[in-house]
């Protein structure tokens, strides 16, 4: 994912959860799914960011009411369980488990200009094998493929969340 301007507003995005930990509403945030996965391979087509945060609010709704009040009233429009930005799709994903682990493990970046986070290949890898869709096994194959990542680490996040990588 190079640090230049594109159709997807993600540093809009990055701003907003940036917004969203300084109003106290998250305890932390980065960027996962696919948009996560770009920053590490080639491009492909995605239609939403995917930001997974670790919440203020450990009730059950941890605090997702809170947070689209405070993105719709700064311009936020939301559509099903998106909210828009330039009509650009988002979901917000309370963290547990694995995908908090990989909030408090991500690496810090900087995207035109805007501090961020986006989770580590490992993680992304491991959270891809949690959910086992076709298009997470194709990710899985292409960071494996593409990405420079720490195997050691990656066998260890498997083995604690008893994972398996597809077979081939």
């Amino acid at each position: 994912m190079p640090d230049e301007p594109s159709a997807i507003p993600l540093a809009d995005v990055l701003r907003a959860a940036n917004q969203l930990v300084s109003a106290g509403l998250i305890e932390d945030y980065a960027l996962a799914g696919a948009l996560a996965a770009i920053y590490y391979t080639e491009p492909f087509t995605t239609y939403d960011a995917d930001i997974v945060f670790v919440a203020k609010d450990k009730t059950r709704s941890a605090g997702i009411p809170a947070i689209y009040s405070h993105l719709q009233s700064k311009g936020w429009r939301v559509e099903r369980e998106h909210l828009l930005v330039k009509d650009f799709p988002v979901q917000f994903l309370a963290a547990s488990g694995l995908t908090e682990e990989a909030v408090r493990q991500a690496k810090p970046i900087k995207y035109e200009g805007v501090p961020a986070k986006v989770f580590r290949p490992e993680y992304i890898i491991a959270v891809a094998a949690s959910v086992g869709r076709h298009k997470d096994l194709a990710r899985i194959e292409q960071l494996l493929e593409q990405a420079k990542m720490d195997k050691a680490s990656l066998d260890d996040i498997l083995h604690r969340y008893n994972l398996k990588l597809p077979k081939k």
